[in-house]
Order: structure tokens, then C-alpha cells, then sequence
């Protein structure tokens, strides 16, 4: 088939890679250079540097619409989209045949947003997985054509969950693909009842012994590719890494340390339960385990965090 492809960072390469490997890429659409760095030097997005690799052509429109006169003449079969960044008008949703199809990394209509794979760890999902629909005007509301789903353990953390929905969705994108191209289109609505997983700051990012312990947790998990979980410690903020919900019960005011373990780790009393702290950040620092960071402190057991 025919493609164009809209994607920007890092975990959309692969689903290129997918569709210049099995059809024909007419275009690869990313958001424009940005400065990073100290020296804000312009860095492409990793898509257009994947692109280039491949041969393809590359736009970076400050405007998506403005290439719809382009793409129109290029008489494309569909587009595929993945985490492009911009939103993406009806104008522009009208240029191919067939539409363009979004790989989502939630199982819809659950975590309509910027941030799935986050939300659904935060809000302790046990289970996830990846949706392929048809873009329209809404947000993430648009017709399904496929989806599939994967169990999510109690302590998988966001790190490890994207390498395990790019895989999935790497090969439900093929499959897709390779169905539309034998004219088996589906637009099956979504169904079930509808959440949001809007853009995470450092403000959303903040978190509380006043938690419950599960709750805690979650959030450290969910936030760890980034912005990462945050709390106040000493004279400044701590990012708090890793953790586990402690198999454990103790009276006492959220925060009180309560025990340094031999592997690093230390547990934290929160409102309801104990959370295992193991590995945390402090501002402008290297990651410590949290005994080290409590050594640094000079806390004991039975003093408050």
C-alpha cells in the first residue's frame, strides 16, 4: 500500500521501520527541530532521523494542514499514526483513501490522552494493551479496527511496560495493514465506559506518605519514564524511583522510617500500609538507594522522613 507515516519520538521508530519494510512510504511526517541541551543546538526528532536512514521523504510542517494539498496528490492508501504530537484536523484526515490509523497504547476507550501507558500504571490497572482505530475529529474516540490486550504485573514499572506495547503493537500494525490491504476495513465503535490520561507535569508528579501505600506506588511506577514521582525530603525534592508495597503493618505518622534493610531498600510507613523505598534521586544528584540517601540524613529507624 501506499503510506504516509506521522511520528516524532523515539517509540514510533519501530512502527516505521514495520511499514517501509512491507509497503511503500510516500511520506514521513514529524514535528520540527527543537533546541536541547545547554547549548540548545536544534535535535530532530528520532522519526526523521529514522526516516533519513531509510531513504524516505521527510516533512516538519509547523502546521500539519498545510500539506494537504501534497499528500492529496500523492493518492495514498492510509496513513499511520504514531505518538505524532499535534492534532491533526479534518482537512487532513480526508487525504487517503482509507483514513489514518493511530496505534494507542491503552485498550480504548480507556485512557483517551497523552499519557495511557502512565495512567493506566498509576491507576493500577491490571491489565492493558494496544488500540488500532481510525482517527476523527474527537480525541481517541474514533472507530477500532484492531486491539489486543496484555496482562500488567503489580510491580512492572512505565521503563519496562513500553518496550512490551511497541512489540504488541508492532505486530498488530502489521496485521492491520495486511488486512486492510485485502479490503478488510472494520470500524467497530468503541465500547465501554470512557477515562482520560491527560499530559503529566511535574505538578501531577507529586507525591505523599499521606498516600496509601498501593497508591504510592503506583504513581512511582507509572511516573518513572518521566516527569518521575516526587516528594519533599531534606532541603529539597527527592525523585522517588523505585518501590514495592511491604508485606508489612505498623502503627504510626505517615513518613516514619522504620526500618533500613541489607539490600538498600527502607520502609516508609504511609497512611494505610508501608511502602518499600529502593531507589531514589535527589535534586541535581546521581540515583542512590534510598539507605543511602537516609545515611546521608543521618535518620534512624523511628525518626520521621
Amino acid at each position: 500500500m501506499r503510506l504516509a507515516f506521522f511520528g516524532s519520538p523515539g517509540v514510533a521508530v519501530p512502527f516505521l521501520e514495520a511499514c517501509a519494510a512491507e509497503h511503500e512510504v510516500l511520506a514521513v511526517v514529524t514535528q520540527p527541530d527543537k533546541p536541547s541541551g545547554r547549548g540548545l543546538e536544534l535535535k530532530a526528532p528520532a522519526v526523521k532521523e529514522a526516516a533519513l536512514k531509510l531513504g524516505l521523504r521527510v516533512h516538519q510542517p509547523t502546521k500539519p494542514s498545510s500539506l494537504c494539498g501534497e499528500l492529496s496528490a500523492l493518492s495514498l492508501d492510509m496513513a499511520v499514526v504514531v505518538a505524532y504530537g499535534r492534532i491533526l484536523r479534518p482537512d487532513l484526515l480526508a487525504v487517503t483513501k482509507h483514513g489514518f490509523m493511530n496505534v494507542h497504547f491503552s485498550l480504548l476507550p480507556k485512557y483517551r490522552g497523552a499519557a495511557p501507558v502512565q495512567w493506566s500504571l498509576m491507576k493500577g490497572e491490571r491489565e492493558t494493551g494496544v488500540t488500532l482505530f481510525w482517527l476523527d475529529a474527537g480525541m481517541d474516540t474514533g472507530p477500532v479496527q484492531r486491539m489486543a490486550s496484555t496482562p500488567l504485573p503489580v510491580d512492572e514499572d512505565a521503563p519496562a511496560l513500553f518496550p512490551r506495547l511497541v512489540a504488541l503493537g508492532v505486530g498488530e500494525l502489521r496485521a492491520a495493514l495486511a488486512d486492510v490491504a485485502a479490503g478488510r476495513v472494520r470500524r467497530e465503535p468503541q465500547a465501554g465506559e470512557p477515562s482520560l490520561a491527560p499530559k503529566l507535569d511535574a505538578a501531577a508528579a507529586r507525591i505523599s506518605f499521606e498516600m496509601p501505600a498501593p497508591e504510592l506506588h503506583n504513581r512511582v511506577r507509572g511516573l518513572a519514564a518521566g516527569p518521575g514521582a516526587w516528594l519533599t525530603a531534606g532541603s529539597g525534592r527527592l525523585k522517588v524511583l523505585k518501590t514495592a508495597v511491604a508485606d508489612a503493618a505498623a502503627p504510626g505518622e505517615p513518613g516514619l522510617l522504620l526500618a533500613v534493610e541489607p539490600d538498600g531498600a527502607v520502609l516508609v510507613q504511609c497512611r494505610a500500609g508501608v511502602i518499600r523505598v529502593r531507589e531514589v534521586q535527589p535534586e541535581g544528584k546521581k540515583k542512590l538507594s534510598a539507605a543511602e540517601f537516609i545515611n546521608g540524613l543521618r535518620l534512624r529507624a523511628g525518626q520521621q522522613l
